[in-house]
């Protein structure tokens, strides 16, 4: 979204600044400038049950009047800080160069309403945060948010890295990786030895994937001639870094082969024993904890 002009400098890494007499949310959110009014839908009826259909084109808009097209799930599956915390600490700790919305969506997740693109990739390309106060580390991992956000499930999308070696140099230019790397996903950006045009051998980009689809392992490029000939060539695609998703426990992380529900006997957290003491054993936090962990070793 286009930011808008003003003679003030933008604000610093968590830092958001205010107007007399605005609330919190007023503070935060940004002024939207293709918002549209969403038409009311009719209720319709299905084997007696009430229902509601919007078109794709509605939804994005409603995404667009809501600001969530940088929208960015924060899970803490192992202990977490109270909301006024977050919103402090969240921003500055994960570099985040925009000031953002942040609110608590359901047990153990929280809703980062990203403003600025950068900010959003950042977000998802590393695979954990840890979140620190009082010598305290909470992880949090990111996830893409979705219209049908599902606490018991986690998203199919992610962001992953892949590369075209052998492309010709002249492909290099954002259109045209852009172009080829729409056959995996949406493209976010390249990475700078591409932009920088500092490794001719090999174009690397990142997207946006489902992990559920079968990705494609080349690409056939092609020039056409005056004489309307064709030359063409593959491409081969790599995938430098492709999260794996299971469809058993339904998250992000492992895939069958490496779940503990299929494959409990893989499970490493082990019962408490009087021939273990000395050993360091990984507990989980019981249900409703939101303890985090504590920083050993750290200055």
């Amino acid at each position: 979204m286009a930011a808008t002009a003003t003679s003030q400098p933008p604000p610093e890494v968590g830092q958001i600044t205010y107007a007399p007499g605005c609330s919190y949310v007023e503070k935060l959110k940004p002024k939207a400038t293709h918002v549209q009014s969403i038409p009311l839908k009719p209720v319709a009826y299905l084997h007696g049950e009430p229902q509601v259909i919007w078109e794709q084109d509605e939804e994005n808009q409603m995404i667009v009047n809501e600001n969530l097209e940088y929208a960015v799930i924060g899970k803490f599956s192992y202990g977490w800080l109270d909301i006024q915390n977050l919103r402090k600490l969240i921003p500055k700790q994960c570099e985040l160069k925009r000031a953002c919305n942040i609110e608590l969506l359901s047990n153990r997740h929280v809703l980062i309403r990203a403003t600025l693109l950068e900010d959003y990739d950042h977000l998802l390309s590393k695979p954990t945060f840890y979140i620190t106060q009082n010598n305290w580390s909470y992880p949090m991992r990111t996830l893409k948010w979705d219209p049908m956000f599902n606490s018991e499930e986690e998203t199919t999308t992610a962001i992953a890295w892949i590369s075209f070696p052998s492309l010709p140099p002249n492909f290099f230019c954002k259109e045209a990786v852009f172009s080829l790397a729409a056959a995996v996903g949406k493209p976010l950006q390249v990475d700078m030895a591409t932009k920088n045009q500092t490794k001719p051998s090999c174009a690397r980009v990142k997207v946006e994937v489902d992990l559920l689809r079968e990705f494609p392992k080349r690409i056939k490029i092609g020039m056409r001639m005056q004489n309307n000939d064709v030359a063409e060539k593959w491409i081969k695609i790599n995938y430098d870094y492709v999260p794996k998703y299971c469809q058993t426990s339904m998250i992000q992380g492992h895939d069958e082969e490496q779940c503990y529900v299929v494959h409990p006997e893989l499970h490493p957290y082990k019962e408490k024993s009087g021939n273990d003491r000395g050993k360091q054993i990984e507990e989980r936090p019981s249900k409703g904890d939101n303890k985090g962990t504590k920083l050993m070793g750290r200055e």
